[in-house]
């Protein structure tokens, strides 16, 4: 039912307080008419007995207490959805800004989303190839997984997003149904343009569904922006049988906005002055991932979140490692070496690649080939703590092997290019390449016949 309603009782920031109206629901949109004919969109986000508050998406700057015209529409905030979402991009709130017009279509979802029972989850299982050799090998992102990038302000967590976007593929003839939902939260407009042009140059923008909030823009819509994006990946995946991957950055953007709009409805802060709410509402978003029972389509997301002060134990990064299922971390060292992408391989894992990796999904020597290279660096991170105290001249042969390893580690499998995409097999084959250099004694996590089959100590020789 739509209701109008003269007037209001309070403006506080973007909200607007109105008082003693029936027949109203929690998340319910609502058009705000002023004197000069001007409208407004916004949506209830509180209601307190008698008193309810509307969050106003264009900001309350010229509204009126007394003139101000207010329409209940009965619905909440809704996407149109269909197949022509592909290739377009959409501004925080889902409204076209590429010129191309409107998206017309009899289906519209809630951007909220639905529960999805955890009884009809299946468990994630075969890997999405990224093109890139430490998240490949080492935290192999997986079909349905969530899998968050740790990063430092000023780092290339920006490039190294792209570039996921621009090389992510599956195995297969199911790459036909792949396709990417990019959502963009606070950033610059020349960054907002880098992406698209990134994409545009590689030719992948019609398998790409962008969502753009500018630090401009209002923070309001920073707050729909995720909910948009993964509304159309829910979509494409679960009605259209596609597989998705959603990329999302900066979620500490929305989590800052989340912060502002909590303190303006008068909410008692918890930590650093986020809402005691942040656990549940980050795990809103990132629970919209998975495989559902029945569905031949999956969602799959990589938020990437900027870590304050490069603090990996602040709210926002703190949390997001309780609800997700692994993380990659970004190295400040690394990044100022100048290597790319930077990641830190002893912090970042990828709790579920056990399940797709192996004979069936990658190669059969993957597991054992990660599991040494973790174990490996670890000696070297050993050994470059005691050579900064004794020096590097002091140490025993088999450390400083160790340490040639580790900088042919970092310079062959970590340092990539930003458009150079290896496959699966070519990054194994360089892991191979350069474990060789070390004496096959210190190879114990793997197994004989595969040392038969891939150790070449003369490979190692030639680095």
């Amino acid at each position: 039912m739509i209701i109008d309603y003269l007037g209001t009782n309070e403006i506080n920031g973007p909200l607007v307080v109105l008082k003693n109206i029936p027949g109203v629901a929690n998340e319910e949109m609502v058009e705000l008419r002023m004197d000069n004919g001007t409208v407004r969109q916004g949506r209830i986000v509180q209601m307190d007995r008698e008193r309810l508050v509307v969050q106003v998406f264009q900001g309350t700057r010229g509204i009126s207490l007394n003139n101000t015209r207010t329409r209940f529409l009965g619905h909440p905030i809704e996407l149109p959805l269909s197949l022509e979402i592909l290739g377009r991009t959409f501004d925080g709130a889902g409204r076209p800004i590429d010129g191309l017009g409107e998206v017309y279509s009899d289906l519209r979802r809630n951007i909220n989303g639905l529960p999805m029972n955890p009884v009809c989850r299946t468990y994630p299982q075969n890997y999405i190839c990224t093109g890139i050799s430490s998240i490949d090998v080492l935290m192999t992102l997986i079909r349905g997984q969530k899998l968050p990038i740790f990063s430092g302000s000023g780092m290339s967590h920006n490039e190294l997003a792209v570039q996921i976007a621009r090389q992510a593929r599956l195995t297969g003839s199911e790459d036909e149904n792949f396709c990417i939902v990019f959502a963009a939260m606070g950033v610059k407009n020349d960054i907002a343009d880098y992406f698209k042009r990134s994409f545009e140059e590689a030719n992948v923008l019609h398998r790409v569904v962008m969502f753009q909030n500018l630090s401009s823009d209002p923070i309001v819509e920073r707050i729909l922006t995720p909910r948009c994006a993964l509304t159309a990946a829910e979509y494409l995946a679960y009605e259209e049988n596609m597989h998705v991957l959603v990329i999302m950055t900066d979620m500490t953007a929305y989590a800052e906005a989340l912060r502002e709009f909590s303190s303006s409805k008068g909410e008692i802060p918890g930590r650093k002055g986020y809402p005691g709410y942040l656990y549940s509402d980050l795990a809103s978003l990132y629970e919209r991932a998975g495989i559902v029972r029945g569905k031949q389509g999956s969602v799959t997301q990589l938020p990437i979140l900027t870590m304050p002060n490069d603090d990996i134990t602040h709210p926002v990064p703190d949390l997001t490692g309780y609800i997700t299922e692994g993380q990659i971390v970004l190295d400040r060292s690394l990044n100022a070496s100048g290597i790319y992408p930077p990641v830190a391989i002893l912090p970042s894992l990828s709790r579920l690649m056990k399940d797709g990796i192996g004979e069936n999904f990658t190669r059969a020597d993957h597991a054992a080939v990660s599991g040494q290279v973790f174990a490996s660096y670890a000696k070297v991170m050993d050994a470059r703590s005691l050579a900064s105290v004794i020096g590097e001249e002091e140490l025993s042969e088999i450390d400083q092997k160790y340490l040639k390893f580790g900088r042919l580690f970092e310079q062959e499998v970590l340092k990539q290019g930003h458009h150079e995409n290896r496959t699966i097999e070519e990054s194994l084959n360089l892991c191979w390449r350069i474990l060789s250099t070390l004496p096959r004694s210190e190879l114990s996590r793997v197994e004989n016949t595969m040392l038969e089959q891939y150790y070449r100590p003369e490979q190692g020789d030639t680095l």
